[in-house]
């Protein structure tokens, strides 16, 4: 029985939930929008972290910039600054940058970047490739 005892700790840490899931952002990747609520998102968008505090990235037809004003993984955008092109696909950049000012929390785990909220809206990046395909 004393031994089993001694075991306890053992077991319930080996039980205990991977808190290694969620890593850090790589300030070094660009993030491709995948997914938008459930959906793939059928156009290009794209985010990355640069420096601290700064956010960076592309919708579909303009590139864009806004502050990070929330440590990881809290998300929390300052005002989007984003050029002024328009393009076919101007629905889904309204889309796009509706949905990330609306982000709450980030979550990187791998390759993967997921931006989400309260209300059950979710953004799934992948890291781009070196060569941005």
């Amino acid at each position: 029985m004393f031994k089993f005892l001694l075991l306890i700790p053992l077991i319930l840490t080996a039980c205990a939930a991977d808190q290694t899931n969620s890593g850090q952002i790589d300030a070094n990747a660009t993030y491709r929008l995948i997914e938008l609520d459930g959906v793939a998102f059928g156009a290009t968008a794209t985010i990355s972290f640069p420096e601290a505090g700064v956010v960076r990235g592309t919708g579909p037809c303009n590139s864009y910039s806004a502050q990070q004003k929330a440590p990881y993984p809290w998300f929390e955008l300052g005002s989007i600054r984003a050029s002024r092109s328009t393009c076919a696909q101007s629905s889904a950049e309204t889309q796009f940058f509706k949905a990330l000012a609306a982000m709450t929390q980030a979550e990187a785990s791998g390759d993967l970047l997921i931006l989400r909220n309260d209300e059950a809206r979710e953004m799934v990046f992948t890291a781009a490739p070196a060569n941005g395909q």
